[in-house]
């Protein structure tokens, strides 16, 4: 497989789990968070730790394949994509993933200890700056995936 075709290859991969990663975000900011206020609030850790580790199956792997596409494409860059996009997509998942482990991971960790209607509003209304960055970097993916189509159907 040749250098540019692995490259392009990467942006492809990296779309797809950003596309992945945009579909969970929207689902939990629209459905998900907020039907745990309906949970039963008595026996809440319990849900919240099934939740977390059910979730985590899904997300982690994705959020792991999104970073090392990420990072690839920082180093390989395939021709017809301009150096700027790679560099704007990896600043927005560095603030995705600072706000997951510095705001939403301690937001799920104290709703383990039980239910906490403070807790469970700040992580709601927290979880909108990942949607509009997952949402931007789905964007800026396609953006991507487009430019290294062109390139690839101008060379022929």
């Amino acid at each position: 497989m040749s250098r540019e075709l692995s490259a392009r290859m990467v942006v492809i991969v990296g779309l797809a789990a950003t596309a992945v990663m945009a579909g969970v975000i929207w689902y939990v900011q629209l459905v998900h968070y907020p039907l745990m206020s309906g949970w039963p609030h008595d026996d809440f850790g319990r849900w919240e730790a099934m939740h977390r580790e059910r979730t985590g199956l899904i997300v982690v792997p994705v959020m792991l394949v999104e970073g090392a596409t990420a990072a690839l494409l920082l180093v390989r860059r395939p021709a017809g994509l301009p150096g700027w996009l790679p560099w704007v997509a990896a600043a927005l998942l560095l603030g995705i993933w600072a706000s997951t482990f510095l705001v939403q991971v301690p937001c799920h960790q104290r709703l383990a200890a039980g239910w906490d209607e403070a807790v469970h509003a700040r992580l709601v209304a927290t979880n909108w700056l990942r949607t509009g960055l997952w949402t931007a970097r789905l964007l800026l993916a396609g953006v991507m995936a487009a430019a290294v189509a062109i390139e690839r159907g101008n060379r022929g």
